[in-house]
């Protein structure tokens, strides 16, 4: 018999996306972006972070002076895509694009959006952002995964665990946010 407990497709590309986000210096928000073409197979991957070769420590992480600086995960995931047409693909972010990120994703022919967290959704940029991606499909995913913990006994066996929400908790989607703690053991 098949295993059971497995990650599901959207479950897997959102949760690469969290884990992308991992990757950004910013110390108060760190976003992910994960893109997936027709056939189910990532072909992009970004975070939130500084311009090639340029020292993150020189980073001024506090706003509004750090958006003249970072480049947006979204923007990341689409200049690093590793096929030259996105056409029709699929965006897992893990925080709903701004306006500009916005451009990119429709200018790109993304169809559609599956996004984590919309917690700016009053503000302007967010608003504009909707304008913009109208006739896009936009999705909330709430992650089904509560936790999951990587054991590495040594270079020969790696396990996993992963434990599923409760319905209760999926229903409680307005207060999720994604994220990842990552634990030095």
């Amino acid at each position: 018999m098949a295993r059971q407990n497995y990650l599901r497709d959207k479950e897997y590309f959102m949760l690469t996306a969290i884990l992308a986000a991992q990757r950004s210096k910013d110390p108060k928000t760190q976003v992910g972006a994960c893109i997936v073409d027709n056939e189910n197979r990532i072909v992009g991957i970004g975070y939130n972070s500084s311009t090639k070769d340029f020292c993150d420590e020189d980073l001024p992480w506090d706003k509004p002076e750090k958006h003249l600086y970072v480049v947006h995960a979204e923007e990341n995931a689409i200049l690093n895509k590793n096929i030259a047409n996105i056409n029709g693909a699929k965006i897992y972010v893990t925080l709903f694009p701004c306006n500009k990120c916005a451009q990119l994703i429709k200018q790109s022919g993304i169809k559609e959006v599956i996004f984590c967290c919309d917690k700016d959704n009053e503000k302007d940029y967010n608003i504009a952002s909707k304008k913009i991606l109208e006739g896009i499909a936009l999705t909330k995913y709430v992650l089904k995964t509560k936790k999951i913990s990587f054991t590495f006994d040594d270079t020969e066996k790696i396990s996993a665990e992963i434990s599923k929400r409760s319905t209760d908790d999926i229903s409680q989607e307005g207060s999720q946010y994604c994220s990842l703690q990552l634990e030095d053991l």
